[in-house]
């Protein structure tokens, strides 16, 4: 009988190191998948956010064209005041409108670059349980 408590004991003990062992190996693969995931998609973020700044660049420098050519081509001081500041106005609400384009595709790119670290701490609790 002695024996057989032995064994049951031996057994209950393989199986508990058998599934820490899963358990350690499932935290070990996560925590390598979690980064590289989270570091492509950190680069794609940033790919994005160059993209977006560069069209904003390209915008800018053809509507500051615009302005100039509109600017040289009044022929009264009048007329000069109000394209002036008919730009202006423009300019500012574009600022603004770019300004919130720019902060809500910061917002998403870098919330989806993290989002695997993020899985994979929310988990690490519940594969340790298990």
């Amino acid at each position: 009988m002695a024996t057989s408590t032995i064994e049951k004991i031996a057994k209950s003990n393989a199986d508990a190191s058998t599934t820490s062992g899963q358990a350690a190996e499932t935290i070990m693969k996560s925590s390598t998948v979690a980064p590289t995931e989270s570091g492509a998609a950190s680069r794609a973020a940033v790919q994005e956010l160059t993209k977006a700044y560069q069209d904003l660049a390209t915008k800018n420098a053809k509507n500051l064209t615009a302005a100039i050519r509109g600017l040289s081509a009044v022929k009264n001081p009048v007329e000069f005041m109000q394209l002036q500041q008919k730009l202006i106005k423009e300019g500012v609400e574009a600022a603004v409108s770019d300004s919130h384009h720019i902060a809500q595709l910061t917002t998403a790119v870098f919330t989806a670059a993290f989002e695997p670290v993020k899985k994979q701490i929310e988990a690490a609790p519940k594969t340790a349980h298990t």
